[in-house]
């Protein structure tokens, strides 16, 4: 399987969200699957792609133009994509990918991540959408998300198309084995 792997150019405040970066490459790679993500060197995105590639796995980077000197290009990766912009961007992510799966990172990730979500919503794929949540990062947005649920701003069958997950073995199964919910809109 071919995962986009959303996440943070930078490192953040812990070292653990390296580790698990890391962790999470070393993983793919010992399962069959490859990496494509941001293509950027730095960071978990950096963190991620080096450990890909220490493992021998394959790697598919796509990044802009505009970003391709400020997030330091990953030259190491096998196919490297520059691209205009972002659109350009997450529409290569999207069409090269089985899944999408976000690690921690800023506003660039959750948008990219929730706009693939709303993809899956629309009907555009069906692909799984994932979120690994290391060291509790995404723990506060799962509970806003079920209050938008709670409030029917979020449908059920909206929310149940994504996959919450600590444990980074579980969530490849789940990402295997994923079958999407029926397309309903309440």
């Amino acid at each position: 399987m071919k995962i986009t792997v959303f996440c943070g150019s930078s490192s953040g405040k812990e070292d653990i969200y390296v580790q698990e970066a890391k962790n999470f490459g070393a993983l793919l790679v010992k399962s069959g699957h490859s990496l494509v993500y941001g293509g950027g060197s730095v960071g978990i995105m950096g963190a991620i792609a080096d450990s890909v590639l220490q493992n021998q796995g394959d790697v598919l980077g796509v990044i802009p133009r505009s970003l391709e000197e400020k997030e330091l290009a990953h030259r190491g990766v096998q196919e490297l994509h520059v691209v205009r912009d972002m659109h350009e961007r997450k529409a290569l992510m999207a069409s090269s990918c089985d899944a999408f799966v976000a690690l921690p990172g800023g506003i660039g990730t959750l948008e990219e991540i929730f706009e693939a979500w709303t993809w899956a919503q629309l009907g555009y794929h069906k692909k799984p959408i994932a979120f690994l949540d290391i060291n509790g990062y995404y723990t506060k947005l799962f509970s806003f998300l079920e209050h938008m649920k709670e409030e029917g701003f979020v449908a059920p069958n909206l929310l149940a198309m994504a996959i919450f997950e600590s444990d980074q073995e579980k969530l490849l199964e789940r990402l295997s084995s994923y079958i999407p919910p029926s397309p309903k809109w309440k």
